[in-house]
């Protein structure tokens, strides 16, 4: 018998929840995950019709179990959430419902008007991961903060720099009686000087602090931050990056097997990022055309660079043992890999087409902290760079060698074949040439061909 069918079912009626679940005693985690559980029951009692039931919590968690979308420690919990709604429901005395309460209203109330009262304002945040969602600040002036960077699009990673950088300013000004709102171009002047003199930070640290407050006071508060020019700044240092000789790095390559050698390869050969390996989808590796699509780059851009044809046919080996494991994932009804926010909206099925799998898929299940979901991910960047770092100490290199160290070297390489360097910005990704001729300065012959006066 179908849960819906029993008009009699006591239900509850407790919009109040996300209210009373922010007063209750949880660590930060468990609260989130409490308030995703219930969100998505929720939208579950909307999408199939029914109410706010004990019955219909059963039937999401056998449905949520029968998916095996969540680990046994996240299931647990979300059953725990759901047992605190009900508990909690029933002893505010707001079990059941009127008769001749419209339906419709029970549903809205109980799921669209929840993202409205726990939004900052009446307006949906666009582009706001799913377990973000539960977290929305804490004070005003950091919910107005996340308000406009969601509003904005930027990335998850850029939300959570910014957003610590502000609650570092915060602490800072708590210590000296201020309150953010009140906090003027002085501050903000004092708080630089102080990173660069007390805290010993580096000029990019305090540039990105300088870039978080700007947007604190001018987008989210709504200020004009003034003239501060004047601060101390960072002693900006000028270092050359780490290149291997073309020998050195294939004795690195030689340490190396596996999946790990070829990725280790790739980033060689075609110059990229490290994150623009590991984030490389089905589609971008183009083995026809010889090229390789890097998909929101530095800066949010998009580039082609070239593909090793030296490593074609590994490749081509490697997208047949993905197309296997693509297909054991669907057969075992895993959720679609993680697509942006935007495409994932428009088109839900997205992330589970064969041609946006990662190219690089982790061998393990893990769990997307944002969702709470089960899914392939692609491999993550320590991995790489702990088999990167042991495989340079077995090569015996006296260098320390990172997996940047070989997109440096394909850079220096390049331009000592005699490439052309305004194509090799290209490749790279720089938005200046003049970023690109720091390499210039690492070749084996720089400027005029000197001999040592030892060797003359």
């Amino acid at each position: 018998m179908q849960v819906n069918s029993q008009p009699d079912q006591p239900s509850v009626w407790f919009p109040q929840w996300s209210t009373a679940l922010q007063q209750l005693r949880l660590p930060p985690l468990r609260r989130q995950q409490y308030r995703l559980a219930l969100i998505r029951y929720l939208q579950y009692c909307k999408q199939s019709q029914q109410r706010a039931t004990v019955e219909s919590a059963r039937a999401f968690m056998e449905s949520v179990q029968g998916k095996r979308l969540l680990g046994v420690s996240t299931l647990a919990t979300w059953k725990e959430a759901l047992n605190w709604f009900f508990k909690a429901a029933r002893k505010q005395g707001d079990s059941g419902l009127a008769a001749g309460t419209d339906r419709r209203a029970v549903r809205n109330e109980l799921t669209g008007r929840l993202a409205r009262r726990s939004s900052p304002t009446n307006n949906q945040i666009i582009g706001v991961p799913p377990l973000a969602a539960a977290d929305l600040g804490k004070t005003d002036w950091e919910r107005r903060l996340i308000r406009e960077l969601r509003g904005r699009h930027y990335q998850w990673r850029t939300e959570q720099t910014y957003r610590g950088w502000a609650d570092r300013f915060a602490k800072w000004l708590q210590a000296r009686g201020v309150r953010v709102e009140a906090a003027a171009n002085d501050h903000i002047r004092d708080f630089l000087s102080d990173l660069a003199t007390c805290q010993r930070v580096s000029a990019s640290t305090q540039k990105q602090a300088l870039n978080a407050l700007v947007f604190l006071l001018r987008e989210a508060l709504e200020r004009d931050p003034g003239e501060f020019g004047d601060f101390v700044r960072a002693r900006k240092s000028v270092r050359l990056p780490v290149v291997l000789s073309r020998e050195e790095c294939q004795r690195l390559f030689a340490a190396l097997d596996g999946t790990m050698q070829l990725m280790a390869e790739l980033m060689y050969g075609s110059g990229l990022r490290l994150m623009e390996l590991l984030r490389l989808r089905v589609k971008d590796v183009d083995l026809e055309r010889g090229q390789i699509l890097v998909r929101a780059g530095k800066g949010d851009k998009d580039r082609v660079t070239v593909l090793p044809l030296s490593l074609s046919s590994r490749l081509r080996e490697h997208r047949n043992w993905l197309r296997r494991l693509y297909d054991k994932d669907r057969q075992a009804n895993l959720p679609g890999v993680w697509i942006p926010e935007g495409l994932d909206r428009k088109y839900p099925k997205a992330g589970e087409a064969w041609e946006w799998q990662w190219f690089f898929p982790s061998r393990e299940l893990m769990t997307d902290p944002r969702s709470g979901l089960r899914r392939r991910h692609h491999v993550l960047e320590e991995r790489l760079q702990a088999a990167v770092r042991d495989a340079a100490r077995r090569a015996q290199l006296n260098k320390k060698v990172t997996p940047h160290a070989l997109r440096h070297s394909f850079a220096t390489h390049l331009l000592e074949s005699g490439s052309d360097i305004r194509t090799v910005q290209e490749l790279l990704g720089h938005k200046d040439v003049s970023t690109t001729q720091i390499y210039t300065h690492v070749l084996n012959r720089p400027g005029l061909s000197v001999r040592s006066p030892l060797d003359i």
